[in-house]
Parts: C-alpha cells; structure tokens; sequence
C-alpha cells in the first residue's frame, strides 16, 4: 500500500472512531479557550476545566482577568500546577490583549505569538477550534501517534506539524488534530499502548501484539 493510500485508510479508521470528538477544554468565548490552552501546559484538561469553572463565572474578560494582582491569580490557579509562571503569563497576555487587540483575541498567527505565555501549539490550537482556521496543533499525544503511525520522524513538534500538514488533506486538518489526541488518550498511550483495540493496528509499523 502507497504511503498516500495509508494516510487515507489511517484517517477513515480514526474519524470512524472519533468522529464529533473536540477539544475537552471547557470555554464559551475564544479568550476563555485562550486562557484555558494556557492552564493546560503540564496539566490535564479535567483539572483545568475545575478551575476555569471557578475562575471564569468572574473572569471573563481580559479586563477583568487582568485586574487581579501577579498573587491573587496564583492563589485561583495553584491547582494547575506551574502556577506562577502561567500567572504571570496570562496577566500579561491579558493586558496586551486590552492596550493592543482592543481586548480580542486576534485570528492570526504571528500576532498570537506576541502575546506571552502563547506558543505554536497553543496559536494553532486558537486558530483551528476558535477561528475554524485550518491548523493541526501538535501536543504530546499528536507528537507520539504521529511517530508510532509512521507519519512523521520529526524531532520537534514543528517539524511533525509540517510533515503532518504534507499528509493530511487541509480540509480535515482541524479535525484531524482532535482525532489524534483523542487516540493517544484512549489507546495509543505513552506507556502501555492498547493495540489489541486499536481501530488502525493493521495500519500501523510500530504495533505491539
């Protein structure tokens, strides 16, 4: 089988099984994902949602999320873990946010990454599921499945983005990224995969059986 027509049999198995699954990130506004996306470094998603679920009822503005003081925003997001530096980068995003983007989250790439605390990953991850952009967003788990799937040997998760971009369809870039966390979280774990249930086994060069 051609590497083309694998990538194809490899994305129908994944959104077979994963089909309308989207980010776990709880949020109603695309500065709410913003600060989400920034929690999640180093954190998983069901500890960041318990936070945001007290912090944005509150703080749901880059104004008013920026008020609070380099303490007290530590103090409301202690539990997602390097919680000063986040502190300290999503005050400052916040008030970049309210002095230069008239307190909305911009739509392109090279202004997401003037905002601190703000990577690729995350500007690509604001581009696809804030803006419908198409951007495949490379975390740990697209790193490993990506590797495990033969589909990219890059060492850095933007080389793996570019081989990604190179294989998948643009169209389903966005929903694609979604399809490969969510089978690294399930079954392609960093430790102990679970071929044995895997939708994409017969596909894939790096199974365990």
């Amino acid at each position: 089988m051609r590497k083309k027509e694998r990538v194809a049999a490899i994305l129908t198995k994944l959104e077979e099984t994963y089909r309308g699954q989207g980010t776990a990130l709880h949020y109603r506004t695309p500065f709410e994902l913003l600060v989400a996306v920034v929690l999640s470094a180093q954190c998983t998603d069901e500890r960041v949602n318990k936070v945001t679920a007290r912090l944005f009822p509150e703080y749901d503005t880059p104004e008013k999320l920026g008020n609070l003081t380099q303490e007290q925003m530590e103090e409301k997001i202690r539990d997602c873990g390097l919680f000063r530096s986040k502190a300290r980068n999503i005050l400052g995003l916040c008030r970049k946010l309210v002095e230069e983007f008239h307190s909305e989250v911009p739509q392109d790439m090279k202004s997401l990454l003037s905002l601190p605390g703000v990577g690729r990953k995350t500007a690509d991850v604001m581009l696809s599921v804030a803006f419908g952009q198409p951007a495949i967003a490379v975390d740990t788990h697209v790193f490993r499945v990506a590797h495990r799937l033969g589909l990219s040997q890059g060492a850095d998760p933007l080389a793996v983005e570019q081989d990604l971009m190179k294989l998948i369809p643009r169209a389903q870039w966005g929903e694609a990224h979604h399809w490969f966390i969510w089978h690294g979280r399930k079954l392609c774990k960093a430790r102990k995969p679970e071929c044995t249930a895997c939708p994409v086994v017969d596909l894939c060069p790096s199974r365990i059986l």
